[in-house]
């Protein structure tokens, strides 16, 4: 018997014991259904991307679709052990990945510092393996970085947005941020999952405390 079962659904699995996945990825389609975009790279000149992960990945993908100046978007398994991850296999706490969105943007209608004020105000971030009644190490707050600019924005920005937890009498961030590892795409049924079906689960929930950062459109 390997040593995660007698582990919480809260605990990570060690390396040791990650499932061992497979080498061919999960066939997803090529364009976005809502934006019309692909969603594989390369998306284009100018187009960055960044990850996050804020629970259940079906609201937050639709949270940040809508959100102007996003190119596309499009669900996965990031930040543990086991390759191109099945979404069964990630709910048995055997692969360490979490639920992450990538975020396909471009800097000239929205920068990095604004998408990371709508990951801080759209979820509760102090939950640590959870997020509402999502139980898991799968639902953990997350933001991995993909280079050092992205990696020092996120760090002020937490503590930018402890300070105005603190302040308003809430708990410690309990937020992963760690250089971005390989993002494994979702099945094909989980992308866009809210538009294709709109009154399917979504968790999504914020504090309501809001965070001081990134406002505005940046230069282009």
């Amino acid at each position: 018997m390997f040593s995660s079962f007698l582990k919480s659904k809260t605990a990570m699995v060690e390396p040791s014991d990650a499932l061992p996945g497979r080498d061919t990825a999960l066939p997803v389609a090529e364009t976005h259904r809502v934006l019309g975009t692909p969603l594989k790279p390369p998306f284009g000149a100018g187009i960055e991307v960044a990850y996050f992960g804020l629970g259940c990945f079906w609201g937050a993908e639709r949270m940040f679709w809508q959100t102007p100046g996003v190119h596309s978007t499009a669900v996965g398994y990031q930040g543990g052990f086991t390759p191109n991850p099945t979404y069964e296999e990630t709910c048995t706490n055997r692969t360490g990945h979490a639920e992450v969105v990538m975020v396909a943007f471009d800097p000239a209608q929205i920068t990095y510092a604004d998408l990371l004020k709508r990951f801080w105000e759209e979820h509760d971030p102090t939950q640590g393996m959870r997020q509402g009644n999502d139980v898991g190490t799968t639902y953990r707050s997350a933001i991995y970085t993909v280079d050092a600019a992205q990696a020092a924005a996120a760090a002020r920005s937490r503590e930018q947005y402890q300070a105005a937890l603190s302040a308003a009498g809430r708990g410690e961030i309990t937020t992963e941020i760690a250089p971005a590892g390989p993002f494994y795409y979702a099945e094909d049924y989980h992308q866009q999952y809210l538009d294709k079906n709109p009154n399917g689960y979504c968790n999504l929930a914020g504090t309501g405390v809001s965070c001081p950062i990134g406002t505005g459109v940046s230069a282009a």
